[in-house]
């Protein structure tokens, strides 16, 4: 998958493992993500996906903070959080919201299995052991879709690891060193600035 990755994604990761400015970074993080992938729906559809993708994307934020306890680098971490969102959109045949092309939802979970299997995630069950335990807001699927699916927002070929572009354009794969000047304060969220995904 192509992410991007900046200061503000280190800043993040430092953040959201800080006790109260975690929480506030989290919420942050999750009402982004909600925002840009609702504006990918279908109009009619955006405001009936919105509490759903507020639960659904609270619960990756759990996934990638144990990705980062693992091991797994900043880019890896919140790559996987991306695969399960988009096994979540596949899912419910939102083919408009998904980042990559449906015929390669194997080779991301392949990728990644190791960490998948040991959260029992799946391509059907995106959230495994992080699904909360009041659940995830219903919100009604397109299942028509996944016959004839349009994916104006994905980006395919980027299926074999994780492809990362810089603030200044260039594309690096495997993700970038953290910078050793990066502060939490400089997450979304600590001072009300927003940041891409």
């Amino acid at each position: 998958m192509k992410l991007r990755q900046n200061a503000r994604h280190f800043a993040a990761k430092q953040a959201l493992t800080l006790p109260v400015v975690g929480e506030k970074v989290t919420d942050r993080l999750v009402g982004m993500h909600t925002d840009i992938f609702a504006g990918k729906a279908e109009e009619g559809h955006r405001d009936e996906r919105r509490e759903h993708l507020d639960d659904f994307f609270g619960a990756t934020m759990d996934a990638y903070v144990a990705a980062l306890e693992e091991g797994y680098p900043e880019a890896e971490a919140r790559e996987i959080t991306h695969v399960q969102a988009n096994f979540d959109f596949y899912n419910h045949g939102w083919t408009e919201m998904m980042e990559f092309p449906g015929d390669e939802l194997e080779a991301h979970y392949d990728r990644y299995a190791d960490f998948f299997e040991r959260h029992g995630i799946t391509i059907d069950d995106p959230l495994g052991e992080f699904r909360p335990a009041d659940g995830v807001a219903e919100a009604p699927s397109t299942p028509e879709k996944l016959e004839d699916p349009e994916h104006p927002h994905a980006e395919g070929g980027f299926a074999d690891d994780v492809y990362v572009e810089t603030d200044d354009g260039d594309l690096v794969v495997g993700g970038q060193e953290e910078p050793e000047d990066v502060s939490a304060e400089e997450a979304p969220g600590v001072d009300g600035d927003d940041a891409e995904t």
